[in-house]
């Protein structure tokens, strides 16, 4: 087999991306075929002219992502799938009544367990710092803070830092929603953003709807709030029933709606443009604020990033919040809100909460953004996050017990695993902890404790031995727990 294109000179940290893609694409042409040898290092090397340890970087990228195995004494091949995909997982029956929110109890031992760095993190939904343009963002904050004197230690209150909101801005003319800066107020996060948003409309004691199940961070919010949830079931592939939600709107005295559109967390569910359209002109009727957490929006694998609801917004009721924790550097939080209407709300409550979203962090994104790094990092983002949820499927296909089901996320990183009926998903947990194993059980991501037998299980790591092997010995504890 010839591969031929010799790729033009470029930084090293970006050779290795260039030809694990040359090869990936010549795997999905069917050029190289299941069991098909590749092309040895050294033969790479002289053909892409480059070095034989970028070619060894790109193999060992294609083997995390699954297609291909290296044989001892023999070279790599192409890898033969394993077996056909698994089932999806069953939407959720509809709830009728709203429910007061406990949850933080069970949070609080998955992020214990995330604290560990000898555990097997796929409980918290994170992303690896392989994954992350750290040295890029550690120059680029390192030449700011050189440079910025006062300003880089001082105060920037609300709405925020007028470089940063400059360029979300730009970058909202591509979603279809076309924000101004003046639209927009900086966070410490997107859970600062969306607490915000949802103290600005609701208050202790009303009804909020969301989607079941729900990011737990949505209910420990709500919690906090004294405010009760409302639980809309969502198809995995869809989104929230929009019909079951009208007809909730008929009989319960909604405050707002809480919903994650693009790549839900933790279903991977996308709502259909049309299904958005629907949502924001029936909340609209009523004059129910929408909250929209887009934090995975960026994160798709498709040609074409997904509108957020907002771009149907015509009265200035959805409350657009997102951040870039989950695509560029957690430790900053920096987040943000367009709240519509409620701008003015919105930015006296953040200086009353936080008076202030970190400077320097703020400057270091907005950078990244202007010079295009950016787009440049999400474009291999998503090719590795959109391997890795493939081949943590596949290993779930191959390991997990019969009856098992799991979601077909089109975006972020996270699988939602329904277990054989009688599974429990709180034994899975404390028994994978024994193992050195984290997984978020379902449980949490329902305020009425539903999901009993499925869990979350975190796909922002490279695949790796280790994986394989942790997902293996949690199939054995599935299979157990369901005998037992």
């Amino acid at each position: 087999m010839q591969v031929q294109a010799p790729i033009e000179p470029e930084d090293e940290a970006h050779l290795y991306d260039r030809v694990a893609a040359h090869v990936a694409d010549l795997i999905a042409r069917g050029a190289l075929r299941p069991g098909d040898r590749i092309p040895s290092v050294r033969r790479l090397s002289r053909q892409q002219g480059v070095s034989v340890a970028t070619v060894l970087q790109a193999y060992m990228q294609l083997e995390n992502r699954g297609l291909i195995e290296a044989r001892p004494q023999s070279g790599h091949y192409v890898r033969a799938r394993r077996g056909a995909a698994l089932p999806e997982p069953r939407a959720a029956r509809a709830c009728t009544t709203a429910t007061r929110v406990s949850v933080k109890s069970l949070v609080s031992k998955v992020y214990r367990a995330c604290r560990d760095p000898h555990i097997v993190p796929f409980g918290a939904a994170c992303p690896s710092p392989e994954l992350l343009p750290t040295d890029k963002l550690n120059r680029i904050l390192s030449a700011i803070a050189r440079s910025a004197g006062g300003a880089g230690v001082s105060y920037d209150p609300p709405p925020g830092l007028p470089a940063l909101r400059r360029q979300i801005a730009r970058r909202s003319v591509e979603w279809g929603v076309a924000l101004s800066p003046d639209d927009i107020v900086t966070t410490v996060g997107a859970m600062e953003a969306l607490h915000l948003c949802l103290r600005a409309v609701a208050r202790r004691g009303d009804t909020v709807a969301l989607e079941s199940p729900a990011y737990y961070g949505l209910l420990q919010l709500i919690e906090s709030l004294g405010i009760k949830a409302l639980e809309v079931p969502s198809h995995p592939r869809t989104g929230m029933d929009l019909d079951v939600l009208e007809e909730m709107l008929g009989r319960h005295r909604i405050k707002a709606c809480l919903a994650i559109p693009n790549f839900n967390n933790p279903l991977g569910s996308a709502m259909p443009d049309e299904a958005k359209e629907r949502l924001v002109a029936m909340l609209a009727r009523r004059e129910v604020p929408l909250i929209e957490d887009d934090i995975y929006g960026d994160v798709h694998f498709g040609d074409v990033r997904p509108r957020p609801a907002k771009a149907f917004d015509k009265k200035g009721l959805v409350m657009l919040c997102s951040s870039f924790t989950k695509t560029v550097a957690p430790g900053y939080r920096v987040g943000w809100t367009a709240p519509g209407r409620f701008l003015d709300e919105v930015e006296q409550l953040k200086f009353a909460q936080s008076v202030a979203t970190a400077t320097l962090p703020q400057m270091a994104i907005a950078e990244f953004l202007e010079i295009g790094g950016y787009d440049h990092h999400l474009r291999t983002l998503r090719r590795r996050l959109a391997a890795q949820i493939a081949r943590m499927s596949e290993a779930i296909a191959e390991h997990f017990p019969p009856g098992t089901r799991v979601s077909r996320p089109a975006g972020g990183f996270v699988l939602w695993v329904e277990l054989p009926s009688g599974t429990s998903a709180l034994d899975v947990h404390e028994r994978a902890l024994e193992h050195g194993i984290s997984v978020a059980p379902g449980p949490i991501f329902s305020a009425k404790h539903r999901f009993s037998n499925y869990i979350r299980v975190n796909c922002g790591y490279p695949f790796t031995e280790l994986s394989e092997h942790a997902v293996r010995t949690l199939g054995r504890i599935c299979a157990e727990t369901a005998e037992g």
